[in-house]
């Protein structure tokens, strides 16, 4: 079997990683080490992240507009809910941490709107753990289908997002970058709203 990957409309191929949608990565450790409950993860698929969350006892809830992944990921025991982060998500301006992990930053294909939806849902000292592409990257926005051998999807709107892009994108979305790393090959950072905040009110 072929393995997916994501095309854009520009013609580059981007890899998916399939075979770490159902159990974590052992990169993403570090990003769940920064989530205070309670966590949204946006764009959950199977709902690994809410499941290792839980096993750390941080109370968590997914969020995905794909049924075969809401059904697969409650079939596992994961608190998820099928809709779109941009339809009533419970728990509106009380979650502490949003993840937006394996490049859920493009959902959209806007990434500065995505992150305005998300610092509407965090509490006022909450913050977004973000993946990103790394140094040299481009920011921009995209069409991207999914291609697997023969079998090709619809073209869907999509945001790639480096990391030496995301910090005029954070701060164009009332959040400002606090944190970065780099972890088994893949970059992440962290956005805060409490940051964003405090710079705005001490502006002149």
């Amino acid at each position: 079997m072929t393995a997916p990957v994501l095309r854009t409309r520009e013609g580059a191929v981007l890899p998916l990683a399939v075979g770490r949608f159902v159990d974590p990565h052992a990169a993403e450790a570090t990003v769940l080490d920064c989530a205070d409950g309670p966590v949204l993860d946006v764009g959950c698929g199977p709902g690994r992240h809410v499941l290792a969350l839980a096993r750390r006892g941080v109370m968590a809830l997914g969020v995905d507009v794909t049924p075969a992944a809401v059904h697969l990921a409650r079939q596992r025991g994961a608190m998820v809910i099928e809709r779109s982060v941009f339809d009533r998500v419970p728990g509106a301006g009380r979650w502490r941490s949003a993840l937006l992990l394996d490049g859920n930053v493009g959902i959209g294909g806007d990434a500065v709107a995505l992150l305005r939806r998300v610092r509407a849902l965090l509490h006022p000292r909450g913050r977004a753990l973000v993946e990103v592409d790394g140094p040299g990257h481009p920011t921009l926005t995209t069409q991207v289908r999914v291609e697997s051998g023969p079998d090709v999807g619809p073209w869907f709107p999509w945001a790639l997002v480096g990391v030496d892009g995301v910090a005029a994108l954070a701060e164009r979305a009332g959040l400002a970058e606090s944190a970065r790393w780099r972890e088994g090959g893949r970059w992440f950072v962290r956005l805060d709203r409490a940051a964003a905040s405090t710079a705005t009110n001490a502006s002149p």
